[in-house]
């Protein structure tokens, strides 16, 4: 019942705007002129205005007698007085008792669009104005804003409705900026190491570079199906096979997954390989690139954090942890008894799995055992920047294994409050070892686990050519996005993230 009085109440009062723009269109297209005018150039931005001229005094802004011409869309309506908004933020028209459309002016509406042509002036309070000669409605908004008092707050409502949260709230719009910012300063960092930016396809014949349920799509004229990108790391080390010795590609990926405040189906990623480097060159690097990406956007590199309803303090200068995953069991397990008797072997750490009331899978071994304890009991722990390296080859078929243990590989994961944000590892570059584990992915797959990567023919192909030893790396955007801005969750830091369908939209 609430909600059909709240639609039939806004039906209400788009009706009545719809009403004014009728009386519009009435009056100007038998005249030839667009109610919906585009011949109009600004000369000023808010923003600009107030920082120019909000030191100066009444008199000296009077002497200067300076024109200019801004627009934007009405904020706030009192008597002769509006607030517009523009890009850069607010600023103050007053209109003058003898504007020839002033019968006109008084059917705007909060939300309209206008420009305004007039001196810069000064209020006796101090407060920045425009004395208006001339203005013109651009635009007339159908639906009303969300009133002042209570604001625009609710999180879904955000989420599905962006274009209003951007117009309501100026943290949204400072969010986005940062988000941008990060995203030019990680091209700057990487431009300054002479990697090439590079984009693979996104239609790809076969998936692969992670575990993860792809989209399918068909393309019709190839009478052929087709997925979304999981990852574009097989296409990337194509390159570095070619001879491009350092590339870099900034862009969406897609993963059949579920929703969580640090997953969204469609999800943009820097992925970054290296030739003649390994995993140990790339630590050194994320840790390097995180510092300057902070830095560059936010001016500085200590950052406070809310988690688990904790205020968290992370120095980015300091040097990150790193601690193998073996170790990070036995570090972060404590409370749980868990000594290096029990990961020893396959039979030592089922009977741990059981101990902790994890579930396993009969089929999986040692290392898949190994990843889900450490997932369950330590990630969500670990709050300070810590590489977790040493990964099981079992759930590493892309990584090189480690010299002296080869059941595992030279791999990391950077994890940082609680969550994963970078995955790098130096590169397997022995084609007949990728068949081999491309076939065990196979027969995985056929047991059921829609996750498992296929076999790619010519990958396997291309790596025959020969690839250099080569350490690659992604890190996820949208997760650096947050930790830079606190934001507790991705669909805080996506535009326009994947939310399930309203049938009330």
């Amino acid at each position: 019942m609430i909600i059909k009085n709240n639609i039939n109440s806004e039906n209400y009062l788009i009706n009545i705007r719809k009403k004014k723009l009728f009386k519009l269109r009435e009056k100007y297209n038998n005249l030839g002129i667009s109610v919906f005018p585009n011949d109009f150039r600004r000369d000023n931005f808010a923003y600009f205005l107030q920082k120019k001229y909000l030191n100066k005094t009444k008199l000296e802004l009077i002497k200067l007698n300076y024109f200019v011409s801004v627009a934007g869309r009405i904020m706030r309506k009192r008597g002769p007085f509006i607030i517009i908004q523009d890009v850069t933020g607010q600023i103050q028209i007053y209109l003058k008792k003898n504007l020839d459309n002033l019968e006109e002016i008084k059917n705007w509406d909060i939300g309209d669009i206008i420009y305004a042509y007039g001196i810069i002036n000064k209020s006796n309070m101090g407060d920045l104005y425009i004395l208006v000669t001339k203005t013109k409605l651009l635009t007339k908004s159908l639906r009303s804003l969300p009133d002042k008092y209570h604001g625009f707050i609710d999180k879904e409502s955000r989420y599905r409705q962006r274009y209003v949260d951007l117009i309501m709230n100026v943290n949204t719009r400072k969010l986005f900026y940062i988000r941008t910012s990060i995203i030019i300063a990680i091209r700057e960092f990487l431009f300054n190491l002479e990697f090439l930016e590079v984009e693979t396809p996104i239609l790809q014949n076969i998936p692969g570079g992670a575990f993860s349920r792809p989209f399918i799509t068909h393309h019709n004229a190839l009478n052929s199906d087709m997925y979304l990108r999981i990852s574009p790391e097989l296409y990337l080390k194509r390159l570095v096979i070619g001879g491009l010795e350092r590339v870099f590609e900034i862009n969406r990926n897609f993963r059949n997954e579920g929703l969580s405040t640090i997953h969204n189906p469609e999800f943009t990623m820097v992925e970054f390989y290296w030739a003649f480097a390994n995993y140990y060159d790339l630590i050194k690097l994320t840790e390097n690139l995180i510092c300057y990406v902070a830095k560059k956007t936010l001016g500085y590199t200590i950052i406070s954090l809310n988690y688990d309803n904790k205020k968290i303090v992370l120095d980015l200068t300091e040097p990150f942890n790193i601690l193998t995953m073996r170790q990070s069991i036995l570090v972060y397990g404590i409370k749980y008894n868990i000594y290096d008797s029990d990961i020893v072997s396959l039979e030592t750490i089922k009977l741990l799995a059981k101990k902790l009331n994890i579930i396993i899978n009969i089929n999986w071994g040692m290392g898949k055992i190994l990843n889900e304890i450490f997932s369950l009991i330590v990630e969500h722990k670990i709050i300070k920047p810590t590489f977790i390296t040493e990964y099981p080859v079992e759930i590493s078929p892309l990584a090189r294994c480690n010299d002296k243990n080869p059941e595992f590989c030279d791999r990391f994961e950077l994890f940082i409050i609680g969550h994963e944000l970078a995955n790098g590892y130096s590169e397997l570059n022995d084609p007949e070892e990728q068949s081999n584990r491309f076939k065990t992915q196979l027969i995985e797959k056929s047991d059921g686990n829609l996750e498992s990567m296929f076999y790619d023919i010519d990958y396997i192909n291309a790596l025959e050519y020969g690839m250099p030893p080569t350490a690659g790396e992604g890190i996820g955007i949208d997760r650096l996005v947050m930790l830079l801005t606190n934001s507790v969750s991705i669909r805080d830091v996506l535009f326009f993230p994947i939310m399930r369908n309203n049938k009330f939209i």
